[in-house]
């Protein structure tokens, strides 16, 4: 059979676990036709993976929706198990099989919380970063079946559920950090395979995490609340459809676990000797054990998180063992990651072993922890001393490369060292390489960021005392990523955070989830300045919806934010002045440099800056408005754009169109933003470049800039100038930093000077993957795979590759929701080899920029262009050949 459905997903995903509502559903084909549209799809829910108990069945629906299906009217029962099938037909009169069956599973939904919220701490324990444990005996009938058992469970601080003496689920750090007042997300667990008849045991180890501990560079702690506590449901449904329910309540009870101290920033500390062995398990004996406190505590802010969780994803062996200058054991595992290191161990009841963890070594080879900050990153782990011991932290995360071993027991062998990569969960959906090295191994660092910093909440670094999800960051990183990984619902879950934390007024915190307000009399800067709605940080309540909207298609995201996107718009509007905007502090174009000397600010003005971004978020917010059909918001936001733009080029632009502001930033905003008059725009991007030359082709920019300089270039016919700015290798540049050994992406271009001396060690993060967005010029100009905001989420791509920078090949993919795009295009001479895929039901606008001569066609019909040539292609496989201008 040629078609066949390869994928079905569920909100984007291949499962879902922890539902409240029903998902949207989506699915991706494969055919070796050309041209493959799909004519009609039958799609059906089940209870059963047979299909014997069907719930929904659509019946043939003549559609050629592939993606993005929102069914109504179908009703769903809590804790219950679903799967979803579907066959096709496309215009070739062909039917495919019934898709392999996608599952999920139900939370609570209207069936409420009977558990309670349940502590094994002391009021007096608030300032205790130790860890404690939960646990419950109880009986499952033994005379009857059980057909499903699932488990709703959250907390305040940091859970691992336990049954029947095993870890249940592969999720980290849950319930992961959110809005916790407003918005305490639950995970569901399978105990179906995992429960027995009669006596079966619950238990979790609840750390302090973001909840409770000690967070931000303030330093302070209990944000939340001052005790860790559980809520936990657990229903058990047998085959004669009766029921059982097990609650956290007052009949559970609680100890100290071997955790002494575990802190997000400091590390772990871990004493075996004090384990209870088997304290989950049905032949635990114990000690006596306390009893738990029941904790008064909202419930309505619990919402079921059904994907995305914080997962091991990666486990990576040391690639040396280094004595540096000053004898330090050093272990290097060649890649600057987020995560754990996993040890084995033998010795003696009481011994220790000790590591520290960091990202780079100082110039002299020596280990370099000042831009740790205040942050230890320690571990120390004390023996029971009964043969090989292997342990991993559990209520931390580290960010680091090197590993410097403080304490251990005999010969420190590498064999027992394992680096375990920790961030959310989410499918890699981009692949990059080319003919430079160089630049491949920016796309590496640029992938290695995201890693390292999309651990629950878009970090702005992970290994020092702050790791916070600043939005200014999240912003401009937020289309390079969903490229790299499919983002949806990582950004739709901190939007939700984002929308909760916003100002009555509308103003947009400067970290999402907010724990700077109120918290930082001590910080002069964020004192007297505020600490929300800087723009192009608080432009993210706008720019990362529109984002999702255009990679995935999905109207939900836009749908779910629309009053927060509204009220952002609206509260520029009302600070502003005759249409020009600032508002208190402005990091403006953050660390540039073209700052003054020490200072962190740019020299871009700020009220250019603002303005640009109000600007640019109303045009964004307008067209949002057209998608979800409000009209006149759509019309009023438009006509607000319009005045903005005009606002902006009568205070900016001479009347001579030179641009008052000489920065590169100010240029490259007025351009990517289509704020320059159209008379001026020639003159605007000759300015640029003189600026660019000015600095021997190096750019200058900073957080504000610097993502979109190639664009502002090659949008303008400066590709070459795009190409070269992109390969610069000397300070500063991109591959300034690939050349001096960075794996991920620096904070600053100098983070280590070319004299190998550090940045100042106040804020020198060497994961920060802000000026990793640079990775969607890769994908959207480089190789040209580019969304079409008419058709979203690829349903039309315009492929318009743009060959240069002296490479002698590149070759790219991305998967979108439909399936994989493919450009692939070498270079000979002046000749392009173009192969392009595109996926079943789809198609694409191929542009051959600068084509002159068409060599080989594969039976597309090209016509010229004012750009080279064009053509409208259907899925599948395409081979051209063309001669370039």
């Amino acid at each position: 059979m040629m078609l066949s459905v390869s994928k079905l997903t569920l909100d984007h995903e291949p499962a879902l676990s922890g539902v409240e509502r029903l998902p949207v559903m989506g699915w991706k084909i494969e055919s070796r036709h050309r041209n493959v549209r799909q004519t009609s799809y039958q799609l059906q829910i089940s209870h059963d993976i047979c299909f014997n108990q069907i719930v929904f069945d659509s019946g043939v629906q003549h559609s050629e929706q592939s993606n993005n299906i929102v069914l109504a009217n179908v009703a769903l029962i809590p804790s219950a198990r679903y799967f979803v099938r579907v066959r096709v037909q496309d215009n070739y009169a062909e039917t495919s099989a019934w898709s392999e069956p996608a599952g999920f599973i139900t939370g609570l939904l209207d069936s409420g919380w009977r558990a309670e919220f349940i502590s094994a701490e002391k009021p007096e324990d608030k300032d205790n970063s130790k860890a404690t444990l939960v646990r419950k005996t109880f009986e499952a009938d033994s005379h009857k079946s059980i057909s499903s058992a699932f488990a709703h469970v959250s907390a305040w601080g940091i859970y691992q559920l336990y049954v029947n003496g095993n870890k249940v689920g592969t999720d980290e750090l849950t319930p992961g950090w959110t809005s916790y007042a407003h918005h305490l997300l639950y995970q569901t667990y399978d105990l179906t395979d995992i429960l027995c008849g009669g006596l079966n045991v619950i238990g979790a180890m609840l750390g302090a995490g973001w909840y409770k501990g000690d967070m931000g560079f303030t330093r302070d702690r209990n944000y939340y609340g001052e005790n860790t506590a559980l809520i936990c449901q657990v229903v058990i449904t047998y085959t004669d459809g009766s029921q059982d329910i097990i609650n956290t309540d007052e009949s559970w009870e609680g100890d100290d676990s071997p955790i002494l101290f575990a802190e997000i920033y400091d590390g772990e500390i871990y004493d075996a000797r004090q384990e209870q062995t088997g304290w989950s398990s049905q032949k635990f004996t114990p000690r006596v054990w306390r009893p738990v406190r029941v904790m008064a505590g909202d419930k309505t802010v619990l919402k079921a998180q059904a994907s995305g969780a914080v997962k091991q994803t990666e486990r990576l062996k040391p690639v040396a063992m280094i004595t540096t200058p000053q004898g330090d054991r050093v272990i290097d595992f060649g890649q600057n990651l987020s995560g754990w290191v996993e040890f084995c161990v033998k010795g003696r009841a009481g011994q220790k072993v000790i590591l520290r963890h960091f990202e780079v070594l100082d110039a002299a080879g020596n280990v370099y922890l000042d831009n740790l900050r205040s942050a230890k990153q320690r571990t120390e782990y004390v023996l029971r001393g009964e043969g090989e011991e292997c342990w991993h932290p559990h209520f931390t995360w580290q960010g680091f490369r090197y590993v410097k071993v403080e304490e251990y027991p005999g010969d420190v062998d590498l064999n027992n060292f394992t680096a375990i990569v920790l961030h959310s969960a989410m499918e890699q959906t981009g692949e990059f390489s080319c003919s430079s090295a160089e630049l491949n191994q920016l796309h590496h660092n640029i992938l290695w960021g995201l890693k390292g910093n999309f651990i629950d909440v878009p970090t702005d670094c992970p290994q020092r005392d702050e790791r916070l999800g600043w939005t200014g960051d999240a912003q401009i990183f937020c289309r390079t990523a969903s490229y790299l990984m499919q983002t949806r619902n990582f950004f739709a879950k901190w939007l939700t955070d984002l929308r909760y934390d916003q100002t009555p007024e509308g103003g947009v915190p400067h970290v999402v989830p907010d724990i700077l307000t109120n918290h930082c009399g001590k910080d002069r800067l964020l004192a007297d300045g505020g600490t929300h709605s800087a723009s192009a940080w608080a432009d993210a309540a706008v720019i990362n919806p529109w984002t999702m909207y255009l990679m995935y298609g999905d109207t939900r995201v836009l749908e779910d934010q629309y009053d927060s996107m509204k009220g952002w718009i609206d509260f520029m509007e009302a600070h502003s002045e005759h249409h020009l905007w600032r508002y208190k502090l402005q990091f403006g174009d953050w660390v540039a440099l073209d700052a003054k000397e020490g200072s962190y600010f740019g020299a871009t003005p700020n009220d250019l800056t603002c303005t640009a971004y109000f600007a640019y978020s109303t045009l964004l917010f307008s067209k949002a408005a057209s998608v979800l059909n409000r009209t006149a918001d759509h019309r009023k936001y438009a006509d607000l754009h319009d005045k903005i733009v005009h606002r902006f080029q009568q205070e900016f632009f001479t009347p001579a169109g030179r641009l008052a502001a000489r920065t590169q930033t100010a240029h490259i905003l007025a351009l990517y933003f289509n704020l320059v008059p159209e008379a001026f725009r020639q003159r605007t991007t000759e300015t640029l470049v003189e600026l660019l030359n000015e600095h021997d082709g190096h750019l200058v920019t900073g957080f504000v800039g610097t993502p979109y300089f190639c664009h502002a270039l090659s949008q303008n016919g400066r590709l070459k100038e795009a190409w070269q700015l992109l390969l610069k290798d000397d300070f500063p540049s991109w591959l300034y930093q690939v050349k001096a050994g960075a794996t991920t992406i620096w904070e600053h271009w100098d983070g280590i000077k070319p004299d190998g001396s550090m940045w100042s060690a106040d804020m020198n993060s060497f994961n920060h993957y802000a000026y990793g967005a640079v990775g969607e010029w890769l994908y959207r100009v480089a190789a040209g795979i580019e969304a079409d905001e008419d058709q979203p989420g690829f349903k039309h791509a315009i492929i318009q590759p743009r060959p240069g920078g002296g490479l002698d090949w590149l070759d790219a993919r991305y998967q979108s929701i439909y399936g994989a795009i493919g450009v692939r295009w070498e270079v000979s001479g002046q000749t392009v080899d173009l192969r392009v895929s595109i996926p079943a039901n789809t198609c694409a606008t191929l542009l051959l920029t600068d084509g002159k001569t068409l060599h080989e066609t594969d039976g597309i019909d090209f016509v010229p262009c004012v750009q080279g040539y064009t053509a409208e292609v259907g899925s599948g496989e395409y081979r051209v050949k063309y001669a370039l201008v």
